[in-house]
């Protein structure tokens, strides 16, 4: 991000009539911080990457006989997005999905039904663990894409056993680093995954400021 190049983005949201401008950097550091304060730029959200290596020792806490089955496509869609808006209601991101979105991410090339594992209670999707492969990253990456757990099954401990089990399907697949994005406010989240083994591989940066129109 360089000063001439925000300058003239932040130059054309004034000549198309202003707005609010949300702008994410990645692996910020403190040069973009002063960029985007000179451009009247303010710090928003934090977005930690978190990695941790595998496989998985043998001590690590993981219950091989939680109930999981793969997403099915064409079958699950509906359950899964009552659970994942519910779960993420005050996520300016992963909340609000709906079908397109969902089949949108279906479409791509990376989407793999047999990483989607689902747990299902009382007749219910209670939690689900979404993974995703980074093949062309070197060294490949194994992503715990979206995870998430319905609020009427919080606190039965669901959240670490479907991170794990996620990161069990990922070293199957011949992966030696798994990862996942979390938000840096996300206190209680960001301490149950530095009990898991992850560490903040980088920071990304959101920043956020109101444009005023040109002058006429």
């Amino acid at each position: 991000m360089g000063t001439n190049l925000l300058d003239a983005a932040l130059g054309e949201v004034r000549r198309l009539g202003g707005g609010h401008v949300h702008l994410w950097v990645s692996k910020a550091t403190a040069r973009h911080d002063a960029v985007a304060a000179a451009a009247g730029l303010e710090k928003g959200r934090q977005l930690l990457q978190m990695r941790r290596p595998l496989p998985l020792p043998e001590s690590f806490d993981y219950d091989a006989g939680l109930a999981l089955r793969p997403f099915l496509p064409g079958q699950d869609e509906r359950a899964w997005l009552e659970v994942n808006n519910r779960a993420f209601a005050w996520h300016p991101e992963q909340g609000g999905w709906d079908l397109d979105t969902i089949l949108g991410r279906e479409s791509q090339p990376w989407f793999d039904p047999a990483g989607f594992l689902l747990h299902e209670r009382d007749g219910r999707l209670a939690a689900f663990c979404w993974t995703k492969v980074h093949a062309d990253h070197a060294p490949a990456l194994g992503e715990i894409y979206v995870i998430a757990v319905d609020p009427d099954f919080h606190g039965l401990g669901l959240g670490r056993a479907l991170t794990t089990a996620g990161l069990h399907w990922l070293e199957g697949q011949g992966l030696q680093v798994g990862m996942l994005y979390v938000d840096a406010g996300n206190t209680t989240a960001v301490q149950l995954y530095e009990t898991m083994g992850f560490s903040v591989d980088h920071t990304d940066q959101a920043y956020v400021g109101d444009v005023k129109p040109a002058s006429s």
